[in-house]
């Protein structure tokens, strides 16, 4: 068995809409051999992961694994189940993936799975082989790439036990607490996009200028002085006195003189806690005495170095979550204990207590395990007790002073039973402090009667108060407080998205994301965009390179200015890790043409097909997805696109598109360019939206890529509702600049030399922009003068071709290699190139070769003389036009010292 390749997907991909992880395996003979012919694998498999009888698999209920299983079923399947179970025993809520024969591929299989995290789903996804490998027969063990996948896990391959803990730490690290996770559970539940900002639980909800964040139950909206003021406990408690709130009296003291001093004054017992302190650390209940006092208060001097004494109320202790204007939640706090048997010490009880299941480290789990420390023996002994005793049969021993979860507290659910005054005194002070969600800590005799009455009081009130205690309580009835705290974000009828329009297919994605990011600003939207030339916020350029992917994609849905998203959307990125959200409003595909083939497994026009389809299959189901109906392979895409289909042209509605007849008969939207115009459709209906002539970038209509291009933006700002006027205004304001539309048709004039920077890079870009060329030549005898080059990780065949289309544009040309040369031995890519060049009939005399495209952009320029055409196809745009706007500022073409200064 041979790992092949894996990747992590983080959004919708060409396998599955979920986010999933992929790996590629070649079984090799081990295909022939399923589970049924494995004697013995099935139950070795069930006894080391007994959790497998849960998976429904195709059968869709319990059992149905162990069934495939027992009829037989090729290892890859097992593998993917495998590593399901792993991440569910470590805690992860996992439950779905697939696995598929890599067509034209024998023996190799993808296999999917979703995952918590990408760390502890690649950890899963190792252990699941390694632990498969290791239950074959002997003669046929053998796992070849784990490396690819993650870095090996300690234990044995079938100590499943070591590997579960391993990943449970995996997860613990990487996971989200509780609370975080349960607030992030509620806003996918509404559909609210969920982006972690850091590996702790910063969480942004929704995109843009519409995004909220949270930490844990500190959200975006929560008062810094509020906060700030809940951690100043004597502070609060002052603020709380002022409105009439019932507060214990206190003192705020700095030495243990001024401690017992304050504690005489108030009267025994007393608490003892720091300042500002929280989860219960440095707290001490019950002071009795001045030598208690002593150790308590070097205990909370410990966390902060001023510290209160204040009367010890009695009653139970009580946290009510308010949020807003209501409570949400009550929970009586019980603090760390057990309860004797007579028979078993403290220490073992302690030890029983901790193996309950919803018990875990820290906040990982609804429960925290109790921990045995100085502080814990302290207490026992104050009440006459050892870890060594053993307490009687029915005896509750407790083991801390305060009533916290950090230190194994339990909680009973008291919500249906507080009183009403009680919930007022408790929204008080939370808007006293100036909190949105307050965790109000009221120790009361009883909860159901009003505290005015049987007395008690507010002992604390807590910013960024834990939601453990009320998701699943140790008795009564789990509230849904992650509700009302994602409610107070985003209010009914709110919305969480920006609009996003993702635009892919091989030619022309970085000119119409441009033009219809210029619509969308004219409409009046802070729009951002990204393409290969970087990423934009309005006409800023925030990121420079190839911004593309979905890595850049997200910095767009993360900014807190944009209210529009651009996406331009290239294979390599969705091939890599899918796209960067889950749904788009309106995706388009312009076309589907020879580009990047014989790469990540992308053989075939059809292959391309499917990976372009991504953006189509994604949209939502309320948006619009718009396709090029004068493209076979794009026509074919509304079979499987979500949303409405909008077509476009950049020619007539003839009769030849059959698509857009047949979808205007039936009322469809669609854009064509009908006798020098493009015009919008609906239904029966069709209206003008500007003459072609009026639009910069078509030059006149010679440009025609650039029609197709104006007529795609236009087609994705009518699906979204844009009035055809503010259409016109976009498009005409748009023009074939370096400024505009950098490295895409960038025009310049000087020296008598009319000069054409556009990043054609495959074979019908350079058909469009040899009839471009063909029309500003015209029937005059205009010498054409070009730079070539394209990456040589393109077929051998590709680069001949390529050259060969050079060869009959231009007159003269200047191939050129990248400075990264992706695998090919220097020189071979121009020698490929040269090859068609030369069959196409240029002259070899005419041909340059270079090693770079700064030196063959000056060579171009240098040999270019009045009434020439220099055509320069660049991969670093802005270097190569550095070297253009030297050139056009020296005293004539023959001035080289300059074009050497700008690439120098």
């Amino acid at each position: 068995m041979r790992v092949l390749e894996r990747s992590v997907y983080n959004g919708p991909n060409l396998y599955s809409r979920r986010p999933m992880i992929r790996i590629r395996v070649d079984l090799g003979i081990l295909d022939d051999y399923p589970s049924d012919r494995l004697p013995g694998f099935d139950n070795a498999l069930q006894s080391l992961l007994p959790g497998l009888v849960d998976h429904g698999c195709s059968y869709g209920a319990p059992g149905g694994f162990l069934r495939r299983l027992a009829d037989g079923t090729r290892l890859g399947h097992i593998i993917e189940h495998v590593a399901i179970e792993l991440q569910t025993s470590a805690g992860a809520a996992v439950t779905r993936g697939k696995t598929r024969r890599v067509r034209g591929k024998p023996g190799q299989y993808d296999i999917l799975y979703c995952y918590a995290d990408a760390p502890s789903g690649l950890a899963a996804g190792r252990a699941a082989i390694e632990l498969v490998n290791a239950l074959l027969p002997t003669a046929m063990q053998g796992a070849e790439g784990l490396d690819r996948i993650s870095p090996e896990l300690d234990g044995r391959a079938t100590d499943t036990d070591t590997r579960v803990s391993a990943l449970r730490a995996i997860v613990r690290k990487n996971g989200l607490g509780p609370s975080t996770a349960a607030l992030v559970a509620e806003a996918r539940r509404r559909h609210i996009p969920v982006l972690r900002l850091d590996k702790a639980s910063l969480i942004q909800l929704g995109t843009g200028h519409r995004q909220r964040r949270i930490r844990a139950s500190v959200t975006g909206a929560t008062s810094l002085i509020g906060a700030e003021l809940a951690a100043n406990k004597q502070a609060a408690k002052e603020m709380l006195t002022s409105i009439g709130i019932p507060v214990p009296r206190g003192e705020l003291v700095r030495t243990v003189s001024e401690a017992e001093r304050a504690a005489a004054k108030l009267g025994w017992p007393v608490v003892v806690k720091p300042l500002d302190g929280n989860q219960g650390r440095g707290v001490t209940t019950s002071v009795a005495d001045d030598g208690t006092l002593c150790d308590a208060f070097e205990r909370a001097q410990a966390i902060a170095p001023r510290v209160i004494v204040e009367q010890q109320l009695v009653g139970a202790d009580h946290r009510i979550l308010v949020v807003g204007t209501a409570v949400v939640a009550v929970a009586e706090r019980v603090a760390a204990h057990v309860a004797g048997d007579g028979r078993n010490s403290i220490a073992d009880l302690i030890e029983a207590v901790n193996n309950d299941p919803r018990r875990g480290v820290a906040h990982e789990a609804v429960l925290t395990r109790i921990r045995i420390d100085a502080a814990l023996e302290a207490f026992l002994a104050e009440a006459n007790f050892t870890l060594a005793s053993v307490p009687k049969a029915g005896e509750i021993v407790t083991l801390r002073g305060a009533a916290n979860l950090s230190t194994g507290g339990s909680a009973i659910d008291r919500t249906d039973v507080i009183h009403p005054e009680n919930a007022a005194i408790a929204i008080d002070a939370a808007a006293a402090l100036g909190l949105d969600v307050a965790g109000i800590d009221m120790i009361v005799p009883d909860i159901a009667q009003s505290v005015r009455a049987s007395g008690g009081g507010i002992v604390e009130v807590n910013a960024a108060p834990g939601l453990r205690m009320h998701l699943a309580p140790s008795e009564g009835t789990p509230r849904d407080v992650a509700r009302p705290i994602i409610a107070s974000l985003f209010p009914k009828g709110q919305k969480s998205r920006i609009p996003i329009f993702a635009v892919t297919g091989t030619n022309g994605k970085t000119t119409t994301v441009r033009m219809l990011a210029r619509i969308l600003e004219h409409h009046g939207l802070t729009t951002g965009f990204t393409c290969t030339s970087g990423v934009y916020v309005g006409e800023t350029r925030s990121a420079g390179g190839d911004a593309s992917g979905p890595k850049s994609a997200r910095m767009l849905l993360r900014h807190p200015r944009v209210e529009a998203a651009v996406l331009e959307t290239a294979r390599g990125g969705m091939l890599r890790e899918g796209l960067a959200f889950d749904a788009c409003d309106v995706g388009a595909v312009l076309n589907v043409t020879p580009d990047h083939l014989g790469l990540k497994g992308i053989e075939t026009l059809a292959d391309l097909a499917r990976v372009k389809a991504i953006v189509a299959r994604n949209v939502k189901k309320s948006g619009a997805c718009v396709l090029n109906a004068a493209d076979p392979l794009t026509v074919r895409m509304a079979r499987r696109a979500r949303g409405r289909i909008v077509w476009f042209t950049g020619g007539a509605v003839a009769a030849a598109l059959a698509p857009i007849q047949a979808h205007l008969e039936s009322g469809g939207l669609a854009v064509s360019c009908e006798r020098g115009t493009l015009m919008l459709h609906r239904g029966s209906e069709s209206m003008p939206i500007i003459p072609i002539a009026n639009i910069p970038a078509t030059l006149n209509g010679t440009a025609r890529f650039n029609v197709e291009n104006a007529a795609a933006a236009a087609a994705m700002a009518a699906a979204y509702g844009i009035a055809p006027g503010m259409i016109a205004s976009g498009l005409a304001s748009f023009r074939p600049s370096f400024e505009d539309s950098p490295g895409r048709l960038s025009l310049a004039e000087a020296h008598g030399v009319r000069i054409v920077v556009d990043y054609a890079h495959n074979r019908a870009a350079l058909i469009a922009l040899a009839e471009l060329i063909g029309s500003m030549r015209g029937d005059s005898n205009v010498r054409v003068i070009g730079m070539i080059g394209i990456p040589g990780d393109r077929r051998d065949c590709d680069l001949v071709d390529i050259g060969a289309l050079s060869g009959g544009m231009f007159d003269v040309l200047m191939l050129r290699e990248n400075v990264d040369l992706r695998g090919r031995p220097p020189g071979e890519a121009n020698a490929l190139m040269r090859k068609g060049a030369l069959a196409a009939g240029l002259d070899a005399a005419a041909i340059g070769m270079h090693n770079g495209e700064y030196d063959a952009a000056s060579a171009c320029l240098a040999a270019a003389r009045p009434g020439d055409i220099v055509v320069l196809t660049p991969t670093d745009v802005d270097g190569i036009w550095r070297i253009v706007e030297a050139w056009a500022a020296s005293a004539g073409p023959e001035d080289a010292r300059l074009l050497e200064a700008a690439h120098g």
